[in-house]
């Protein structure tokens, strides 16, 4: 994008009353943020929306002003703008009718034909949650996902620094500008997030992480991933609005199950019983439903030295090897599992190295 596009772009956003929604429909029906801001009165006030405050707000010689001193910060500081028709721009959020025109992004992100899925959860992490989103993640990692998450406290970090374990891209979706890190005791992530994907937002550097911007960047948290995982949430919290976004804009959602007692199970349980989200109790639950093809597309890798298996995989495992090649039918059978957990074992056994599957739903030890 040009200097002068950008600038002009800036300046439109910056008109008070002109949010994402009214500037995608003045740039539609104008061409260009150039032309809106050149535009008569009289083309100006046929618009749908546009009334006699947003006509004197878009005469007003001030947003010039702001988007230079901005634009000069962006220069600075080599931050990567994104148009949201643009080929870089998040295609999913480019279908979400409210998703920034906009967005600042520091790091290595590239998302370009890329499994992209959203962690959240509370702050307040338990060691529930925290094992169950290493062991999500380890599992998921042969088929290189991008992890997006808010950077906050909790959930959020963890996922971030488990992402980064396992070199998998992480994005941080911040709300405030990219000028200054929040909570500050993350800073010591940031060099380390930026060699493994980065961060991204729609706010100026003007912008400080007020409590209403929280929930603007939940938004694109939902709607630029394919899924949003709820690892744990109490009744009412920042992720659940997550979640509600990412069914509003048609994306999967998941939820882990806990017990009805903890009270940072209890907002994932109400999704759950509530239709809002799919159960997940592992990352067979996923793949499957998402229909990921792990044959095809799983990064080639080495198989481990040492492999924990629970019981009931190394039960499966144990028959494997006895027998060699096995329908999915028979294993069931003789190991007395249900088609549906023996399918979620052998994927878990699957991303763990230690099968593989063959033609005609036959699977082999390694």
């Amino acid at each position: 994008m040009s200097e002068e596009k950008l600038f002009h772009l800036m300046a439109l956003l910056r008109v008070e009353g002109v949010g994402d929604i009214m500037a995608k429909k003045l740039l539609t029906h104008f061409g260009s943020a150039e032309a809106v801001l050149n535009a008569k009165t009289s083309q100006l006030a046929a618009i749908d929306g546009v009334g006699a405050v947003l006509l004197k707000n878009l005469k007003d010689k001030s947003i010039f002003e702001k988007a230079t001193q901005e634009l000069q910060f962006i220069q600075n500081n080599n931050i990567d703008v994104l148009y949201f028709l643009d080929e870089k721009y998040p295609d999913r959020l480019k279908h979400c009718i409210d998703g920034p025109v906009l967005l600042f992004s520091s790091g290595n992100i590239n998302l370009k034909n890329r499994k992209i899925i959203s962690i959240v959860g509370t702050r307040q992490i338990t060691s529930y949650g925290m094992e169950f989103c290493r062991k999500l993640i380890e599992d998921l990692a042969p088929l290189d996902p991008i992890i997006v998450s808010g950077f906050a406290y909790g959930v959020d970090i963890v996922a971030h620094q488990l992402a980064m374990d396992h070199n998998l891209l992480t994005i941080g979706v911040v709300a405030h500008g990219l000028n200054q890190i929040y909570p500050k005791p993350h800073k010591k992530y940031v060099a380390k997030m930026e060699q493994n994907g980065g961060f991204m937002t729609e706010f100026w550097s003007t912008s400080n992480p007020d409590k209403e911007n929280f929930v603007r960047r939940n938004r694109i948290v939902a709607g630029m991933t394919e899924a949003t995982i709820v690892i744990e949430s109490a009744d009412r919290g920042g992720s659940l609005i997550t979640a509600n976004m990412a069914n509003d804009y048609n994306r999967d959602v998941f939820a882990v199950p806990g017990r009805v007692t903890d009270k940072y199970s209890q907002g994932c349980n109400n999704l759950i019983k509530t239709q809002k989200a799919n159960v997940l109790t592992s990352a067979a639950d996923l793949i499957y439903i998402l229909n990921w093809d792990i044959k095809n597309e799983a990064k080639p890798v080495q198989k481990q030295l040492f492999v924990t298996l629970d019981d009931d995989e190394q039960k499966v495992y144990d028959y494997l090897l006895k027998t060699g090649k096995e329908l999915m039918d028979i294993i069931a059978l003789h190991c007395d599992f249900p088609i549906y957990r023996l399918s979620g074992l052998l994927l878990n056994m699957e991303l763990k190295g230690v099968i593989r599957p063959l033609p005609g739903k036959l699977f082999e030890a390694i």
